[in-house]
């Protein structure tokens, strides 16, 4: 054997390309770094959603891209804020349909199973109720997107502070109480004021209707007042 051998090289190991499900490509505005960039486009919530629909879709499509399926929700989402729910509707028929078909596979499985394994026909048949109910929310959901409900609001008298209520009001003014309704309410109002009135001097002979009493000498150390008029001292 020479000294000098020949040293062998080994070849480069290829480099397995990344599926199209796991590329993305990220644009850098300037002046912004790449993982403020990154974070961006993963709090908008359209890469990650598109990775997860891509992640449950891979057993029937397995090579989708995620860079399109996020550019597909974000169309649809642009169509949504503009008030168009064409693709939402579809999808929830489509849905309606898809949970029609499981109710009626999940109900055969229960009739073949109906009188030998009970157990499997009662747990196949409240499958089959939860998907029809779920075809029948979707179906319902779908008919007040083309149909909204009228919603018929009372109007509530409410305030945080006082109020001023015209019972009597003059004819003609806005406001004002209806004819048969203003005798009434200065009637009311009348009473309340009667009611809440200071008795003044006329009433005196209800006031106190005894007679005066001199001053008693059970307590010594009480002695009558001299007296008061008030109207002089006023």
């Amino acid at each position: 054997m020479t000294a000098n051998k020949r040293r062998t090289s080994k070849p480069a190991a290829a480099v397995a390309p990344v599926p199209k499900s796991r590329t993305m490509h990220v644009h850098v505005k300037p002046g912004e770094t790449q993982d403020r960039a990154v974070a961006e486009m993963v709090g908008r919530g359209l890469v990650t959603n598109a990775s997860l629909a891509i992640r449950f879709l891979q057993a029937e499509h397995t090579d989708l891209s995620l860079m399109d399926m996020a550019r597909e929700l974000r169309d649809q989402g642009e169509a949504v804020n503009r008030g168009d729910f064409a693709v939402s509707e579809r999808m929830l028929n489509g849905q309606a349909v898809a949970l029609n078909a499981m109710f009626c596979e999940l109900a055969r499985r229960a009739a073949l199973n109906m009188g030998e394994h009970l157990p499997a026909t009662e747990t196949y048949m409240r499958l089959a109720l939860k998907a029809q109910a779920q075809c029948r929310a979707t179906i319902e959901t779908l008919a007040e997107m083309k149909n909204p409900p009228v919603v018929f609001a009372r109007q509530a008298n409410i305030s945080n502070g006082p109020q001023q209520v015209n019972n009597g009001g003059q004819p003609g003014n806005l406001g004002s109480a209806p004819p048969q309704y203003a005798r009434t309410g200065a009637h009311v109002a009348k009473q309340a004021i009667d009611q809440t009135e200071l008795l003044g001097a006329s009433d005196g002979e209800r006031l106190d209707a005894a007679a005066q009493s001199t001053a008693s000498g059970a307590n010594p150390h009480l002695a009558p007042v001299a007296t008061f008029d008030g109207a002089a001292n006023d």
